[in-house]
């Protein structure tokens, strides 16, 4: 099943490099916004090559194709969203792509959050 995500890409965040015990590693998240009535930002990750193979600019509408993944770690678990191909508005993938009208259309978003179960869970969000 692929799980893919559209919008506009409204921030792109520091990379992040370090070392461990597989070797040197790398990460970039970037902040995606949905289109429709009520728009969403979800925090999407890319890790190692794909950071330059499939580039990312600010104010880009695009669909990232994604992989979520939960842990649990010291009894609280934590969500990453993985995008591992990103394609611009048009269907280009990578940095092809750098049209300016793109940005201006309102993009529908292919996941629907209305399922969500909204009950108290502690967060402040």
């Amino acid at each position: 099943m692929d799980l893919k995500i559209s919008g506009k890409v409204t921030e792109i965040l520091e990379t992040q490099s370090g070392e461990s015990k597989n070797g040197p590693w790398k990460k970039r998240d970037f902040i995606l916004e949905t289109g429709g009535e009520y728009p969403k930002k979800v925090c999407i990750t890319q890790w190692g090559d794909q950071i330059e193979t499939n580039s990312v600019q600010k104010g880009s509408a695009i669909t990232a194709f994604i992989d979520i993944q939960s842990r649990e770690y010291n009894g609280r678990w934590y969500t990453d969203v993985k995008a591992w191909k990103i394609e611009n508005e048009g269907g280009q993938t990578g940095s092809d792509s750098s049209s300016p009208q793109a940005s201006s259309k309102p993009v529908p978003p292919s996941i629907d959050f209305s399922d969500i179960d909204d009950g108290d869970d502690g967060l402040p969000f």
